[in-house]
């Protein structure tokens, strides 16, 4: 199968709203089995039980997390997925708001093969900060 500008418009809509839906099980369903990210130039995450680990972290600090596309540019297979999350850090109870972008290599399934995702990390940490607010 040959991936499609609509196959990877569509997968993006469903990755947003697996990462909405507290489900890391469903964001790792997204990625090949021996699939790959890496957040911020880190190593990288391989498997999908090691991606499932890592958004699990997510879910659980922000149990009400939110992320919404907000836009995508696609060649061929490769793409780039730019994206807001916000919700209430578990912790500091402060509401976080970060953008950023993954940039995807797409399998011939449909499947993100490889992604590097990029954010600010260091305003991520200041608005988590316990007197942030």
């Amino acid at each position: 199968m040959t991936v499609t500008p609509q196959d990877i418009k569509d997968m993006s809509t469903h990755y947003a709203n697996a990462w909405s839906s507290q489900d890391a099980n469903l964001v790792a369903s997204h990625y090949e089995p021996d699939g790959q990210i890496a957040i911020n130039g880190a190593d990288p995450l391989i498997g999908t039980a090691a991606i499932a680990e890592m958004a699990a972290g997510f879910h659980a600090a922000f149990p009400d997390m939110k992320l919404m596309c907000d836009g995508l540019r696609i060649s061929g297979t490769h793409a780039v997925f730019l994206w807001t999350f916000y919700g209430h850090h578990f912790e500091t109870k402060n509401f976080v708001r970060v953008s950023g972008w993954e940039e995807w290599d797409m399998s011939d399934n449909g499947k993100v093969q490889s992604s590097k995702r990029w954010f600010d990390t260091a305003d991520y940490n200041a608005q988590i900060a316990v007197n942030a607010h």
